[in-house]
């Protein structure tokens, strides 16, 4: 590189900054993360401002009312609405349904008199109107800009003051001062610090539309979700009708939230009962299918959990797991063998979280283990009966938060079992019409269900 010229090398996973290429990360250990990126051309100018130093006990902390994005699946997963002058990062595989949900998003908010902006920098506007007429009405006064010119952008949004506005996408945006191509680290690291300046200065609430790569990650540098104030995701296969948008991170609500949605020829359509989805189309009478319940955030999830034991035709068994950790799979087959007696040293273990859910949260752990169970006896299990419970190592069965919640749920979806860690059961109250059966280990869990 010329003289002059001069270059870093960010870790694409932590933002690490060293001034050579390096085959591991020393902050994360991530292998082969580090990537070039030229540094400023010129030395950059920071406008002036006076700074106000305050004291603590005089800065205002009245919650600032929230906006409603007209979908409550939308709101529950940003922590209740809307935040102004907030700046969320919205990430998913590219035609996952990201641009649709946030031009709906936007629709609703124009109807309601609030002045939004729709920036677009992969799109023209007729490409985007023809969405806007498939997707329904827009009764609002929205307004569109196509451009991918950062400074133009910027002049744009302080020239028009909205209070929503959308950027589609972040890895479109560029600035011609630093010298390497739109999406780089460079470019991505400059564009979120311009629109959470503008965020926090101006009360503007911006959405940042974020690809993400084959390995799950925003294209660009990890340390965008350090930089905005919420994350979600979109998870779900872009070629299957149904998407579930999940908060992992949120400064103005809990994380872990999820939204489930439609895709249809009229946009994306929020589901309002996700058990109700994730346990449409179970087979009755089938063994290895046991439903548990999940907390995702502060909602209570039902789901199928599926296994299938079969006598392995080589000397290694296989173990694959879909929608749930597979070290943790491995992890209960082996207290079930030694804890239980159930020998499946010579069968093949298959595991599946019906639904396209993604399930990493203990109290799963007893659903996973009767399903293995179930199938390896060929036994069908209580197709009315819902299980939660950590698993230890001992064979135990440990105790969980929120269950009042879980067995809510349950009953609510017509459910008249319900088997339960014992040190949980004093926090339940009678039930009408609900069976709670408290257990100890795995063994009296699998004789309650399975006999």
């Amino acid at each position: 590189m010329a003289k002059g010229n001069k270059s870093l090398f960010f870790c694409k996973e932590c933002g690490y900054e060293s001034a050579k290429w390096m085959g591991f990360c020393p902050s994360c250990k991530a292998s082969a993360s580090f990537t070039e990126a030229p540094v400023l051309k010129g030395k950059s100018k920071v406008p002036s401002k006076e700074t106000k130093v305050m004291p603590l006990d005089e800065i205002d902390t009245k919650e600032k009312k929230r906006l409603s994005s007209g979908y409550s699946e939308f709101d529950r997963v940003l922590g209740g609405g809307i935040v102004p002058g907030s700046l969320v990062l919205v990430g998913g595989d590219p035609g996952i349904g990201k641009s649709t949900l946030l031009l709906q998003v936007m629709r609703n908010i124009s109807a309601g008199g609030i002045n939004s902006l729709y920036v677009s920098g992969e799109e023209s506007p007729s490409q985007i109107k023809l969405r806007a007429e498939r997707i329904g009405e827009f009764k609002g006064s929205l307004k569109l800009l196509c451009e991918t010119d950062l400074d133009v952008v910027e002049q744009t949004l302080i020239k028009e003051r909205p209070d929503v506005a959308v950027i589609d996408s972040v890895q479109t945006m560029y600035r011609e001062d630093i010298a390497s191509a739109p999406g780089s680290v460079s470019q991505v690291k400059e564009a979120t610090a311009v629109f959470m300046r503008l965020a926090k200065d101006m009360g503007i609430t911006v959405f940042l539309v974020g690809h993400v790569t084959k390995e799950g990650s925003f294209a660009g540098p990890r340390m965008l979700e350090h930089m905005v104030d919420t994350v979600l995701y979109f998870e779900g296969d872009r070629y299957a009708s149904y998407r579930i948008i999940r908060g992992v991170k949120n400064r103005f609500g809990s994380t872990n939230e999820i939204g489930v949605f439609e895709m249809k020829n009229e946009g994306m359509i929020e589901v309002k009962n996700p058990s109700e989805y994730m346990l449409s189309g179970r087979a009755e009478g089938a063994s290895g299918s046991v439903i548990s319940c999940s907390m995702e955030g502060t909602r209570p999830i039902l789901i199928e959990i599926q296994a299938l034991v079969t006598p392995t035709s080589f000397g290694l068994p296989r173990r694959t797991c879909v929608g749930a950790d597979i070290n943790k799979m491995n992890l209960l087959i082996a207290v079930l063998e030694k804890r239980a007696g159930y020998h499946l040293s010579n069968y093949d273990a298959y595991v599946n979280i019906a639904g396209g859910m993604k399930l990493s949260e203990p109290a799963v752990d007893m659903g996973v283990a009767m399903a293995l169970i179930s199938s390896f006896k060929d036994t069908n299990a209580d197709s009315k009966t819902v299980v939660f419970g950590e698993v230890g190592l001992g064979g135990e069965v440990r105790g969980v938060g929120l269950c009042e919640r879980r067995v809510a749920e349950a009953k609510k979806l017509g459910f008249n079992k319900c088997i339960m860690p014992k040190s949980n059961i004093r926090e339940i109250k009678d039930v009408a019409g609900m069976e709670i059966i408290g257990v100890d280990n795995i063994k009296d869990a699998a004789y309650a269900l399975l006999g």
